[in-house]
């Protein structure tokens, strides 16, 4: 059967940690532009969420109690379409649908069972469990997930950076920019 990645965050989902904080901005400033090294090392595995929590706590003065309730909420209340997840499951009869996402733990430990998300995907890969985005080592990660020949796997994406890797390594890679744009793509395989 061949592969179908997809990944989550600009391509299936589009919310964002913390965002229903009023200091939204200053939270990713602090974290995603400050410190982009550490939330990279954060999707890696280096760190946890409680971890990354203290260190914008510690760069923006927010409390860390605060921050963590909003996080954990917002994690668990990231909205998939109905659509998409019905498109996905129609899929599963033609392909092995693989959910492949460079996030955090977070994603394990809240996003993925609020969302209930292994009802509608084969395979679930995270690159906190990882230890390495999908893009590293020449997309390791999509070979090691992929059934049947990566010549004949497909993936859809928003990363410019990932469908390069993807294609490098002989697959077919559909960009994205939206999630309407997303339900057009897979509603076409």
């Amino acid at each position: 059967m061949r592969t179908l990645f997809i990944d989550f965050d600009g391509t299936i989902c589009i919310d964002r940690f913390w965002r229903s904080s009023a200091v939204y901005e200053k939270i990713q400033q602090a974290l995603f532009i400050d410190n982009a090294e550490k939330a990279a090392d954060w999707m890696r595995g280096v760190y946890t969420a409680e971890e990354i929590s203290q260190l914008v706590s510690d760069q923006t003065g927010i409390p860390y109690e605060s921050l963590w309730s909003i996080f954990q909420k917002d994690c668990e209340t990231m909205y998939v379409p109905a659509d998409i997840l019905q498109q996905i499951q129609i899929l599963r009869n033609s392909f092995h649908v693989v959910l492949i996402t460079g996030n955090m733990d977070s994603f394990t430990r809240f996003t993925l069972p609020a969302l209930k998300l292994d009802r509608y995907f084969d395979a679930i890969v995270n690159s906190y469990d990882e230890r390495q985005l999908k893009t590293d080592n020449a997309g390791e990660t999509f070979l090691k997930y992929c059934q049947g020949s990566i010549a004949d796997a497909i993936l859809v994406e928003d990363s410019q950076k990932s469908v390069d890797t993807f294609r490098e390594l002989g697959g077919t890679a559909h960009q994205t920019d939206s999630l309407e744009k997303t339900f057009e793509i897979i509603t076409k395989l």
